[in-house]
């Protein structure tokens, strides 16, 4: 087994407990926004701090293991791999994501939110079609 194949399995491995919480996270919002329920409203803060809190440890994880492989496969691998570099672009804006909903997290907490349920609605399905196309990139590797 090579140092490799274990950072990619990490990788992804974390990958894949980041994504859980990101896709799960808004869903929290949606329900908050369309909450009135002071008891509701409540509850739903606490879930989503720790919601946040517990899958951002795997969003670093997913970096360090990200990095790591590209560190292993060389500085020649990653000038010539052009898919890599748009990648890379598509995961700064999933982590600009990320930071975003602390800033709506707080925004819940301090009962600050005037963004509609439908607004968190769309707001879901970012990650997933940036996810969509992280991973065409990474299994296609076009030549661009």
């Amino acid at each position: 087994m090579t140092a490799l194949l274990v950072y990619k399995t990490f990788h992804v491995f974390f990958m894949i407990a980041w994504f859980a919480g990101i896709f799960y996270l808004p869903r929290l919002f949606v329900y908050h926004a369309m909450s009135e329920e002071k008891a509701c409203n409540s509850m739903l803060k606490v879930m989503e701090r720790r919601l946040l809190f517990f899958v951002t440890p795997f969003a670093v994880l997913t970096l360090v293991f990200g990095l790591l492989t590209i560190f292993e496969y060389g500085r020649d691998w990653f000038r010539y791999s052009m898919w890599l570099h748009y990648k890379l672009v598509l995961v700064i804006i999933l982590y600009i994501y990320h930071g975003y909903c602390f800033k709506l997290l707080a925004d819940f907490k301090h009962d600050r939110n005037t963004r509609s349920d439908r607004f968190y609605r769309i707001f879901n399905e970012v990650p997933v079609l940036i996810l969509l196309a992280i991973v065409a990139l990474a299994i296609i590797k076009p030549n661009l």
